[in-house]
């Protein structure tokens, strides 16, 4: 993860090293104390390196034309998952609404593999999305995901774990996953990956 960061740019103020831990990076390396580690991670059984990064302020790059937008996102897991699925589907961005969790929040760093650091992160609401088609995912309404036909601008909407997204959320067109038993729904960060790639798979053949 650490080299990941630093291939993409990002600044590591400091890493933080277990005893008998070394790092082949030209960053600070500061060597900790036994147990020390095991203290101050964050998880139980952590990795023998900790680094302090420099948090970048992202935009969406004004060429983007496919985005992944998550609604009120409270989990940190579906999150890291999420725009993980977007850089390997080719997303040029992922947009978290407000009130959704901190996209620096360990867990969803963790969970996105490294993608974080690559893929653009940025907080707007979906009205300032306009310029954008907004297909957004419900688990009972709308056209069949792979009906729509996903070029130009495309913004694929996804909402929160427990709620999904108002019916008044500005969304131009509903699209859904259908799904066979009795559950609700699919997890969001499931859902999410399953429409990324059928824009994907649209996309690639124009």
């Amino acid at each position: 993860m650490l080299q990941q960061a630093v291939a993409a740019g990002w600044t590591v103020e400091g890493a933080y090293l277990a005893p008998d831990t070394t790092i082949d990076l030209d960053v600070a390396k500061y060597q900790l104390a036994p147990n020390v580690m095991e203290r101050v991670a964050s998880t139980e059984s952590p990795q023998p390196v900790l680094a302090v990064v420099a948090m970048l302020q992202d935009e969406l790059p004004p060429e983007a034309t496919f985005v992944i937008v998550a609604d009120r996102l409270a989990d940190p897991g579906n999150a890291g998952t999420i725009i993980r699925s977007a850089e390997a589907a080719g997303a040029q961005g992922v947009v978290l609404t407000p009130g959704s969790v901190d996209p620096f929040n360990a867990k969803v760093v963790r969970a996105s593999a490294g993608s974080l650091f690559r893929v653009p992160v940025v907080e707007a609401t979906l009205e300032s999305l306009s310029e954008f088609r907004r297909l957004g995912a419900s688990s009972h309404r709308g056209d069949l995901y792979t009906d729509p036909v996903y070029h130009g601008r495309v913004a694929v909407v996804v909402g929160n774990e427990a709620h999904g997204l108002e019916d008044s959320a500005a969304i131009d067109q509903w699209i859904t996953i259908p799904h066979a038993g009795p559950a609700e729904s699919l997890n969001v960060a499931m859902a999410a990956t399953v429409l990324l790639f059928e824009v994907a798979r649209q996309r690639s053949t124009v």
